[in-house]
């Protein structure tokens, strides 16, 4: 009788079993294969859309382009690199008259589409002994921080750099060390600025 019984109960079991399936694969949807993850279909178009702010940044850089390239400021030279808008390289050449003299200096220049209305980051490529401009390139300048504005250009930003090379402000240093060395012995820190000036940057 026993065995009866638990033969009984396995039919039972089995019978649920079934009807559970037959459940599941009852709405006219084939039976579930393995999971596989979701691949989401990509759209039809990935490029963003233009926005009110980046056509405004295309069209004023574009503008300071044809500018710069009709009157670029002495002894520099800037633009995109390739066709990408946002992304330009310059040069600039040593002043005469200084440590930097004879010295070709290669910078990267990145602008947001929030451009004019937040600065340009601008970062040395080429080493230099500098004060206001460490190790990574980065500068030390007012019109690139607090003082930037959007009435500014590119054009008169590369200025000002080209000023700080003729002019350095030992006062708000981003190298302490050199700064210091400019303040208390000018002919050593002149002297490795040169030294620099002739192996990086000829």
């Amino acid at each position: 009788v026993e065995g009866k019984d638990s033969l009984r109960s396995s039919r039972t079991n089995l019978d649920i079993c079934k009807g559970e399936h037959t459940m599941a694969t009852s709405s006219g949807a084939p039976p579930a294969g393995p999971s596989r993850p979701r691949v989401p279909t990509p759209a039809k178009d990935t490029k963003p859309k233009p926005t009110k702010n980046n056509s405004t940044s295309a069209r004023r850089l574009q503008r300071e382009l044809a500018e710069l390239t009709l009157d670029p400021p002495p002894n520099v030279s800037a633009g995109p690199k390739g066709d990408n808008l946002y992304e330009w390289v310059s040069t600039i050449l040593g002043p005469k008259g200084t440590v930097y003299e004879g010295g070709v200096f290669f910078l990267d220049i990145s602008f947001s589409t929030d451009y004019p209305f937040k600065p340009p980051k601008l970062v040395f490529k080429t080493r230099i002994y500098h004060c206001n401009i460490n190790s990574q390139g980065h500068i030390c300048l007012d019109v690139l921080k607090d003082q930037w504005s959007p009435a500014l250009t590119i054009s008169k930003v590369l200025l000002s750099v080209t000023s700080l090379l003729a002019d350095c402000n030992p006062h708000d240093p981003l190298v302490g060390s050199i700064a210091q060395q400019y303040l208390s012995n000018r002919e050593e820190h002149d002297k490795m600025a040169r030294q620099w000036t002739k192996r990086f940057a000829t």
